[in-house]
């Protein structure tokens, strides 16, 4: 017998020929719908702005004895019962530098925070964070400190809890951003000690008030993600 002109040839069977089930993604897509436009984010820095302008124009900035007056921290006169210091000094700036390097710093992380948690639980944040930065500030030096470098910190220590703890339900699709901030807030750190006048012990209170405040709360992003399952066992 004349064996046939052409064998069949095999055929490689491959998942996509298989009617099975595949693993869904179901992690949340972090930057999907986050606003350039945090309203609460730029309630804050409008009104550090507005409260820098009134500086400017009451001559809270001419002196030390000025700066005290319009609201620094000072523990002597917290201790006297001055205690709204402990929030009025984050409002105030030593200088045009120093507000806008802490409203980039607050655009960035308030936008990231408010999108991950919401305005209210973000707002409630960075008071917390403020208040945290402001009393270990004063349980380390008498003062004056003003600044909103604190509560800024706060918000950067929620991120770092936020990319942290539930990394495995967030899809960043830069891998190294929890990374990055964790950086920052180390680098400012280290440079806050080789500068007098930078308030370090405000940066660390602030820091460590963020992320214990962050870590009680769920990130209200993650509600997209029960949805979605039910959804999908519907």
């Amino acid at each position: 017998m004349s064996e046939p002109a052409a064998r069949e040839q095999p055929i490689r069977v491959t998942a996509d020929m298989l009617d099975v089930a595949r693993p869904v993604d179901t992690r949340i897509d972090f930057e999907r719908g986050m606003s350039y436009a945090p309203a609460a984010t730029l309630a804050l820095i409008i009104a550090l702005g507005a409260i820098f302008a009134w500086q400017l124009q009451s001559g809270a900035l001419a002196s030390r004895e000025s700066i005290i007056a319009a609201g620094a921290l000072v523990r002597d006169h917290v201790m006297r019962g001055e205690w709204w210091r402990i929030m009025s000094a984050t409002m105030l700036h030593g200088s045009g530098q120093h507000l806008v390097s802490n409203v980039v710093s607050l655009y960035i992380l308030g936008m990231a925070t408010e999108h991950a948690y919401g305005a209210r639980r973000m707002l409630l944040m960075y008071l917390a964070s403020a208040i945290a930065g402001s009393l270990l500030s004063m349980a380390m030096s008498d003062g004056p400190s003003v600044g909103a470098s604190g509560a800024i910190f706060g918000l950067m220590g929620a991120a770092i809890v936020l990319f942290w703890r539930y990394r495995g339900e967030l899809l960043v699709r830069d891998k190294r951003i929890g990374v990055v901030i964790a950086g920052w807030a180390l680098l400012t750190l280290l440079s806050g000690l080789m500068v007098p006048m930078i308030d370090n012990a405000a940066h660390l209170g602030g820091l460590i008030g963020g992320a214990l405040a962050a870590w009680g709360v769920r990130p209200k992003i993650l509600r997209r993600r029960v949805v979605y399952l039910s959804t999908r066992l519907r």
